[in-house]
């Protein structure tokens, strides 16, 4: 009995002794491959967060930066106009096109009264002169195709007021031009009746002026999306919420902006200077606000607010001024904007 039980224990011993050996090797060779990893990247540091002047930099090591993805470069100079940031408000119609329509229908019973005059002014010339011709035509007859003609003359004066009165009407509530459009029947009107192009009404911001409207300015159609405008006229009356001047534009159909939607207008207003360009790819947004990360140092990248009054077609803003000489983070810009929010985290559980 004895005998079992230390043939158990050597057995045991033996097992033991088996296993630290097997642990061991496993913690040697993950030494090793700590030890080779370091070789291979010897430079190689994670990112960290420091404070400069009182504002957040992230500090990353060039290996990082190119296995990150992190590509800079100087943002292009582009031309740059002070933009007045409006409000626009697609217009519904169908007063307009009730206008146009009454118009229409006014200027054809305007000829027909025309027509109808002319003839019944022949026909009484004609009877004044058999009646006075030996008494051809009978006063009676002479006579009806007076009263004839004083009916019709009547009846145009009514189709030419009626007529005019519509077209006054349509100057009073649109506007000069698009009245003439109707008297005319211009590719205006006929493009807004078509449902070819839409009409806006841009109003500007309370107190600011414009000395002449930009014949072409811009919308928000979407999140940074862009579509042009072109100038109709002044608005004879102003948007009762603003209180401000206001404009008519039109714009393509193809911007898909049904009638009452409010977008965001963008005017460019005073002389041209040279800005640069910011593109989509460099922008972070982070509490409402629009921010690029720009190189401090070679290994250092620093955040800071770009204004958002000048968007671009293509999801990018361009801005009036930069430091000189300013690489901006163009691809990468979202990844240190985690890195640079995520040391702060841990940096605030570290003070807890």
């Amino acid at each position: 009995m004895k005998r079992s039980r230390l043939t158990v224990l050597l057995t045991l011993v033996a097992a033991l002794g088996i296993g630290g050996i097997a642990v061991w090797g496993f913690l040697q060779g993950r030494s090793e491959a700590a030890r080779e990893a370091l070789r291979e990247h010897p430079s190689r540091k994670l990112p960290r967060v420091a404070i400069e002047q009182g504002q957040p930099v992230i500090v990353l090591d060039p290996l990082s930066q190119k296995e990150s993805g992190i590509e800079t470069a100087l943002p292009p100079p582009v031309p740059y106009q002070q933009q007045i940031r409006a409000y626009a408000r697609v217009l519904d119609l169908t007063r307009l096109t009730e206008l146009a329509n009454g118009y229409a229908d006014a200027q054809a019973q305007l000829q027909a009264a025309q027509a109808r005059l002319a003839s019944s002014e022949k026909a009484v010339e004609r009877s004044r002169l058999l009646y006075k011709d030996r008494q051809n035509v009978s006063l009676a007859q002479l006579q009806a195709s007076e009263a004839t003609f004083r009916v019709d003359q009547a009846a145009l004066a009514a189709a030419q007021s009626r007529t005019r009165t519509l077209a006054a009407t349509v100057k009073l509530e649109w506007g000069p031009v698009l009245a003439k459009s109707l008297v005319e029947g211009s590719e205006l009107l006929n493009r807004l009746m078509n449902g070819q192009a839409i009409l806006l009404q841009v109003t500007l911001p309370p107190g600011v002026v414009l000395s002449s409207p930009p014949l072409k300015a811009t919308i928000e159609t979407g999140k940074n999306t862009l579509a042009p405008i072109l100038f109709v006229s002044s608005a004879p009356r102003t948007d009762p919420k603003i209180q401000g001047v206001s404009f008519f534009y039109t714009a393509s159909t193809e911007s898909n902006l049904p009638a009452g939607m409010n977008v965001l207008a963008f005017l460019p207003s005073g002389p041209q200077a040279t800005g640069v360009k910011i593109p989509d790819s460099a922008i972070v947004w982070w509490q409402d606000r629009a921010w690029v990360y720009r190189r401090i140092r070679t290994n250092t990248f620093a955040r800071m607010e770009i204004p958002t009054d000048r968007p671009t077609s293509d999801g990018g803003f361009v801005i009036k001024s930069v430091p000189a000489e300013m690489e901006i983070v163009t691809h990468g810009a979202q990844l240190l904007l985690s890195e640079e929010f995520r040391a702060q985290i841990q940096m605030g559980e570290e003070d807890e």
